[in-house]
């Protein structure tokens, strides 16, 4: 893993994949991506504002996205990545909602390009993500809420063996509707008795 000096972009590399944040040279591969995705995405997401320009769409708005990453960055309020095979962007994998203090904690959003499912990338990015969390930006303790029938996102915290620490009742407005999430977990820990087990999977 390399993390890039003040001002310059976070590269972050595992065995397969790299993350980097998007830029708005992204737009047109993120675009032909989302696009192909589209149906299986949207489920899973909370709806646009009324009148909100859609960033898969608009590329005004795109940047806009790209924009506020980098001032989220530059905060310490959140780290957003596509995951990228070599050049070809396949996803990405988010950390957001980044609190300090006696908290110390953020979570973790992600999805893949449909073709690319099952390959071990999304778990192995999330390994990647954690490691930066953990051992670079020092968090205390990661979180992952899931829909309980996306089956898909289900498959990579049990592969990488986050705890399970219960269903949260109408936690998060997806799709219009306030749907129940599974929380997953790991604090720094777990992930100091099981880094090198990890890394050994999906790292090395």
């Amino acid at each position: 893993m390399s993390l890039a000096g003040e001002g310059e972009i976070p590269v972050l590399h595992g065995s397969r994949v790299t993350l980097r944040p998007l830029e708005i040279e992204d737009f047109e591969a993120w675009q032909v991506l989302r696009r192909r995705n589209r149906e299986r995405l949207l489920i899973w997401e909370p709806r646009r504002a009324p009148g909100q320009p859609d960033p898969v769409e608009d590329r005004q708005a795109f940047s806009s996205r790209c924009n506020s990453r980098h001032r989220e960055r530059q905060l310490g309020t959140g780290w957003g990545f596509g995951v990228f095979l070599g050049s070809v962007l396949v996803g990405e994998m988010n950390l957001s909602n980044l609190v300090r203090g006696a908290f110390y904690s953020a979570h973790v959003g992600y999805w893949i390009d449909e073709d690319q499912t099952g390959c071990g990338y999304t778990p192995e990015a999330l390994v990647v993500l954690s490691r930066f969390a953990f051992e670079q930006l020092n968090l205390h303790r990661l979180q992952v809420a899931i829909v309980p029938r996306n089956a898909a996102s289900l498959r990579v915290v049990e592969k990488v063996g986050m705890r399970c620490e219960g269903l949260a009742e109408r936690y998060l407005e997806i799709d219009g509707v306030w749907e129940d999430h599974l929380r997953f977990a790991m604090t720094v820990e777990e992930w100091d008795a099981r880094a090198m087990e990890l890394a050994g999977t999906w790292l090395d």
